[in-house]
């Protein structure tokens, strides 16, 4: 979901938002074990794909409200590409630690299979100075605030302004679209709002059977395709 869906009249969903009777939620949650603070404890997921899982996180509808910058840089490996620097944010309260997320986001951004693609750009996390877009992990109720004018009901995750907005319920439990594969499933929703971030909008499926295109919105449903986190799935 992105900035480019038009506001929704008053009483209406936005293109592309749903209702809560309709959202798109992960087939089955799995309860994890939680330690102190609400931190869930490190659990082996099981083997989906070929690819073993990370445990799901069971996330509140609401945390603290407040975004806190994970410090430090992250840098690319190379050297090849317009470098771009970026922040990830982790609302305060919820049970995904900033270290864990930024590393992810990181990692899934120098994939070569992402936005840097032949080597066309690489990205640099940083914690201060100037960026070219945030990716902000927010509880579903302050990814609502942070996303209005759209719809996003509580499941949905979205772009506005220079902020890739992650819906910590997608991140932490997947969606019915991605079934069990959970990890597939976050690489596809950080590829898809840093794309909005990046200028990209949405697109639609290409044909029955075919990989969706990592802007097609696969939160909602696949229309058709089978899944594809990766903006150049082939590398």
């Amino acid at each position: 979901m992105g900035r480019d869906d038009r506001a929704p009249a008053a009483g209406t969903p936005a293109s592309g938002a749903v209702s809560a009777s309709s959202s798109p939620s992960a087939s089955g949650r799995s309860p994890n074990a939680t330690g102190k603070a609400g931190r869930t404890r490190a659990v082996q997921g099981p083997v989906v794909n070929g690819r073993r899982q990370p445990p799901r996180v069971r996330i509140p509808r609401a945390a603290s409200g407040r975004y806190a910058v994970v410090p430090g840089t992250a840098k690319p490996k190379g050297s090849r590409g317009t470098l771009i620097r970026y922040t990830v944010e982790v609302e305060r309260g919820l049970p995904i630690t900033g270290a864990e997320f930024a590393a992810e986001v990181q990692r899934v951004l120098n994939d070569p299979r992402s936005w840097g693609h032949g080597g066309t750009m690489r990205f640099e996390r940083v914690s201060r100075g100037p960026v070219r877009f945030r990716v902000s992990l927010s509880s579903p109720a302050l990814t609502d605030r942070m996303c209005a004018p759209l719809v996003t009901g509580g499941e949905l995750s979205c772009r506005q302004g220079n902020r890739s907005v992650i819906n910590a319920l997608r991140y932490g439990e997947g969606a019915a679209s991605y079934g069990r594969d959970l990890a597939s499933y976050r690489e596809y929703v950080i590829n898809h709002e840093v794309g909005h971030a990046l200028g990209h909008g949405h697109r639609q499926c290409p044909g029955k059977g075919r990989p969706a295109p990592v802007m097609v919105q696969q939160t909602k449903s696949l229309y058709g395709c089978s899944p594809n986190p990766w903006p150049f799935p082939k590398g």
